[in-house]
């Protein structure tokens, strides 16, 4: 895995990704207004050049403005934050993830066995 994927991305990246994944590619005013947030333009286009960057967005130039496009899927970048907290929070064990979610009263322990059915029934155990 190299470092670009490993990047999480902060809440505002996430965002401005959440917008790009709901409408498909975009141009910097489309983003704009697709923000629940009012971000200044020219602090838009920043952040979509950060994310393009990074590797999560390609930028392509029609007519006299960029178009950014997502290069990863919200799957995906759901799936590497998850991993990246785990590792920092609870040393890569996912046996601690749940059970902090347990103890904290998130999650209880029979919805877990709910979910875990669930899962062979949908035959995404592993």
């Amino acid at each position: 895995m190299g470092d670009q994927e490993k990047e999480t991305l902060t809440k505002l990246e996430l965002q401005i990704m959440q917008v790009i994944w709901r409408m498909g590619t975009s141009s910097v005013s489309a983003v704009q207004e697709g923000l629940e947030q009012q971000l200044a333009y020219t602090t838009v286009q920043t952040m979509l050049n950060i994310l393009a960057r990074k590797g999560k967005l390609t930028r392509s130039l029609r007519g006299r403005a960029f178009e950014y496009s997502a290069t990863v899927t919200e799957a995906k970048a759901l799936s590497h934050a998850v991993r990246d907290l785990v590792d920092r929070m609870f040393g890569g064990s996912n046996e601690e993830l749940v059970m902090s979610l347990i103890k904290s009263k998130q999650i209880d322990a029979k919805l877990i066995a709910k979910l875990s059915k669930r899962m062979d029934e949908e035959g995404g155990g592993e």
